[in-house]
């Protein structure tokens, strides 16, 4: 009986995928060859990249790559989540609404209360970083002469200000969460934005911002704890990608990195993370070929334009970073600097090809718990 190499489960001889991850079977031999896991010697394509440096960089000689190529804790040590293409969403938030506008203003005041009011406003709109300084002015001078009159309207410009900068980071920190909420429950941030949302309706402005802080710290708590499972489904996402541009299937190798988000989703965090490692390994099973055919054929071309009088030193850049990226065990940094090179040397006659499959289009298999 086999094991699948992406999660280790033990799959029944004749079954055309594993039960648990939904791993294509036929691709257990190059997942395992890729992870340096088969026993079996250096894989032909360790040289490859170097060998295409080398006949293409008249001027160096690079340095052998070693093997295994792939590692899975390896994996997301290059570009950070913001280099990376946008997420796929494991799942959709509960929806949270934006604020419908600016809250009322607050009911007249006068004295001290007034008083105390504009002090508050003018050390909440400093830790907001808002130059309020003409106002400032004039609440100082209506403080001096105790016309509450003048204070009352500069209060009510510093109310004005103020919410509108709060309701911009109300606007901001909503976003984080529903970004965060594709991965992950928000229970914590997202009673803190209901709070922040009564806080302003009854124009308490110090209070929106106080909870607002509760907020940033609770998000970032969050994006810390799961940031290697979000780094991980974005390198999964654009390895899928590059098959699809090269004309290939990415539907074979999908099923661990599909698993993995929804054990995320679930909490899991660990075997989430595990599961989108290997799968990102199970995509460079399926990508390893046409990558390097088209590397092949950018070197060809970096070739021609040599001869052609261009200056091709930015592209031996590039693909020096390939060459790089490959001997760090690395699969995103090595297809960014695969898309630099490509942008310089061109794409193939009549643009890139596409395969009839998208990476997460058409149903999912079946999840084991369902």
């Amino acid at each position: 009986m086999a094991v699948c190499p992406a999660c280790g489960v033990e799959v029944p001889a004749g079954s055309t995928d594993c039960p648990s991850c939904h791993l294509s079977a036929g691709l257990f031999d190059a997942v395992r060859e890729a992870a340096g896991t088969s026993g079996s010697a250096d894989p032909a394509f360790v040289q490859t990249v170097a060998d295409l440096l080398r006949s293409v960089d008249l001027e160096g000689t690079p340095e052998p790559m070693p093997a295994p190529l792939l590692r899975p804790s390896a994996v997301g040590k290059g570009p950070t989540v913001l280099d990376l293409p946008k997420l796929a969403p494991a799942k959709v938030p509960e929806p949270l609404a934006p604020l419908p506008g600016l809250p009322p203003l607050p009911p007249p005041s006068r004295g001290e209360p007034l008083r105390q009011r504009a002090r508050e406003y003018l050390r909440l709109g400093r830790r907001l970083g808002l130059d309020l300084t003409s106002i400032a002015a004039r609440v100082q001078a209506a403080e001096a002469s105790e016309d509450d009159r003048t204070l009352e309207a500069a209060s009510r410009e510093l109310f004005v200000n103020l919410a509108s900068a709060l309701t911009v980071e109300f606007e901001e920190e909503l976003a984080r969460r529903n970004e965060i909420g594709q991965l992950v429950p928000t229970p914590s941030a997202d009673v803190e934005l209901e709070a922040i949302r009564g806080a302003l309706d009854g124009g308490d402005i110090v209070g929106a911002d106080r909870r607002l802080g509760h907020v940033r710290d609770e998000l970032a708590r969050l994006e810390e704890l799961w940031a290697t499972g979000r780094i991980l489904i974005a390198s999964c996402d654009l390895l899928a990608e590059t098959i699809v541009e090269l004309g290939g299937d990415p539907g074979p190798a999908l099923g661990p990195a599909r698993e993995g988000r929804r054990e995320l989703v679930d909490g899991k965090r660990e075997v989430g993370e595990r599961l989108l490692a290997r799968g990102a390994i199970a995509l460079w099973a399926v990508l390893e070929t046409r990558f390097f055919d088209e590397l092949k054929r950018l070197r060809d071309r970096l070739l021609e334009l040599r001869h052609g009088g261009a200056d091709v030193g930015p592209a031996l850049i590039d693909l020096r970073a390939v060459s790089g990226e490959l001997r760090r065990r690395n699969f995103v940094g090595t297809i960014v600097a695969y898309r630099s090179l490509r942008a310089f040397a061109g794409t193939p006659e009549g643009g890139e090809t596409t395969a009839p499959v998208a990476p997460e289009s058409g149903p999912e298999p079946p999840s084991p718990s369902a």
